[in-house]
């Protein structure tokens, strides 16, 4: 039996590890995703430049005129942009995180790993660590940017609540990315995938604009999509207006993806031959 393909006995003994020996497992695979960044820092251009490339790019050519029918000007643009980039935050890093998975697949880096006796829920676990940590420092970088182009930060728990937000619903994706990465033949498709995916998901929400001059049917969309609740609640959170509703939304589709596309990620990485 090749060493790619799991046995029964090994499934028994992935199951057989404790808890304790998880989060070991998990961690030693985080410092190897972390120095393995350390060694190929271009792999953090995407968590670098995004938050600085879309800010500026929609804020000085978009601002001035969706920011009059909001009632205002590009500052008020910058009101209503900024929070809605945090959404993204979390989308744009979990596609990351499939394409990446692949690429260790195709490299034969997975092949090793089950080959090891490591918690093979560990190694999904570590990944989707790592990429919480390159989501933090987008975010982060997103709001060094949204400060100097007019950003008011006026409410810092709401801030910290909105990025906590984005957070569990970027992890509730990443098990889908996870999932693709592992079923999908190379990077290319992934990111092809998440493009076909994610591109009506960014441009048919409450994220770069608002929802009422849309037609009917497409406004319709947006109230079911869960990036319109996550921008929206990021707002209320951020700038005040109302927040219940769309955080519990938020939540609700982050619960339900995870508990859907976890279990299904792990399933296939065991049973990838």
């Amino acid at each position: 039996m090749s060493a790619t393909t799991p046995t029964t006995t090994d499934l028994r003994a992935d199951a057989r590890i404790p808890l304790r020996g998880h989060l070991r497992h998990t961690g030693a695979l985080v410092r190897r995703n972390l120095l393995w960044i350390r060694q190929d820092p271009e792999s953090m251009f995407d968590a670098v430049l995004f938050p600085i490339v879309f800010t500026l790019l929609f804020v000085y050519v978009f601002g001035g005129s969706i920011g009059q029918s909001l009632g205002g000007g590009q500052e008020a643009y910058v009101q209503y942009i900024v929070p809605g980039l945090m959404a993204m935050m979390g989308m744009n890093m979990a596609q990351g995180v499939g394409t990446g998975f692949n690429q260790d697949f195709n490299t034969g880096v997975m092949d090793r790993f089950r080959s090891l006796p490591i918690g093979r829920g560990s190694v999904l676990f570590a990944k989707i660590s790592v990429e919480m940590m390159r989501m933090l420092i987008a975010t982060a970088i997103l709001m060094v940017v949204g400060v100097l182009v007019g950003f008011d930060i006026t409410d810092w728990p709401g801030l910290f609540a909105a990025v906590g937000l984005s957070a569990v619903f970027g992890s509730a994706l990443m098990w889908i990315f996870l999932t693709l990465g592992v079923v999908m033949k190379n990077a290319q498709s992934v990111q092809a995938m998440g493009f076909l995916v994610l591109m009506p998901l960014q441009f048919g929400s409450s994220i770069f604009a608002p929802t009422r001059s849309m037609p009917g049917w497409l406004e319709s969309f947006t109230e079911y999509n869960p990036l319109s609740a996550l921008a929206d609640a990021a707002r209320g959170l951020m700038v005040g207006g109302p927040v219940a509703h769309d955080l519990w939304m938020t939540l609700a589709w982050s619960v339900g993806i995870t508990a859907v596309m976890a279990p299904v990620a792990i399933h296939k990485f065991r049973t990838k031959s």
